[in-house]
């Protein structure tokens, strides 16, 4: 026979996040239904993360720019991503790997700097 009772406290914890997440998300809305602040306008509703209108036709033409300032953020989030690991683990080790740690990292960040030079450069980092 399996003992189920084990699992009764990840039940529980279960229980209480989609309790109060539902909480931090329905609550808010009808507040704002009964007090009347629930009043929606054409500028409320307006596109303001992408900074272009919806499109109407799948197949129209649009900026690229945003796209590519988005990969370019991705791109350099995610090697800077690997230095916060590598600093927080350089100061627990001895000295001779020390060394070797910082010097392995060098041309990394060297890599990094041409390539956020080429991109400034080049003009991806400008914005008309």
């Amino acid at each position: 026979m399996i003992d189920l009772t084990q699992y009764l406290p990840i039940l529980l914890f279960l229980g209480v996040a989609i309790g109060l997440s539902a909480l931090f998300v329905f609550l808010p809305m009808g507040v704002s239904r009964l007090t009347g602040t629930h009043q929606p306008d054409a500028q409320k509703n307006s596109e303001y993360e992408c900074g272009f209108p919806a499109f109407e036709d799948s197949r129209s033409q649009f900026d690229v720019r945003f796209y590519l300032v988005a990969i370019l953020f991705i791109i350099f989030d995610l090697e800077v991503a690997f230095l916060f690991p590598w600093a927080v683990s350089l100061m627990n080790l001895p000295t001779e790997a020390m060394q070797f740690a910082f010097w392995s990292m060098m041309p990394f960040l060297g890599v990094l700097t041409v390539g956020f030079i080429y991109e400034w450069k080049k003009g991806a980092l400008e914005w008309e």
